[in-house]
């Protein structure tokens, strides 16, 4: 059944969604939302160590170090997945403090 807060709750995660500046960095923040700048500093940093990554494990397999460009790949396929994580637990936590507590 569809109620007044779900509806509510909706139309401010729309309004959030809508206020993205920069989507494209939003998969590199660890939190849902970009809202404040720092959150836009810390995606730049994962996303230029994404990119660090990504060019290093090329350079490696260039001078046909396997086994160095395997452990590369693999840190770069942990950083956006480990974000991921991570932006999960933040929006866990944020939906049960909206929960209205059982005395109520």
């Amino acid at each position: 059944m569809i109620t007044r807060s779900k509806l509510v709750e909706q139309l401010r995660d729309y309004q959030i969604r809508s206020q993205h500046r920069c989507p494209a960095l939003s998969v590199f923040s660890p939190k849902p939302v970009l809202s404040t700048w720092t959150d836009v500093a810390v995606a730049i940093f994962w996303a230029l160590i994404f990119t660090l990554l990504l060019v290093s494990s090329y350079v490696t397999l260039y001078f046909r170090h396997y086994w160095i460009s395997f452990v590369i790949v693999c840190l770069g396929i942990l950083v956006p997945i480990r974000l991921r994580i991570s932006r999960q637990t933040l929006a866990r936590k944020r939906d049960r403090r909206l929960l209205l507590p059982l005395s109520m």
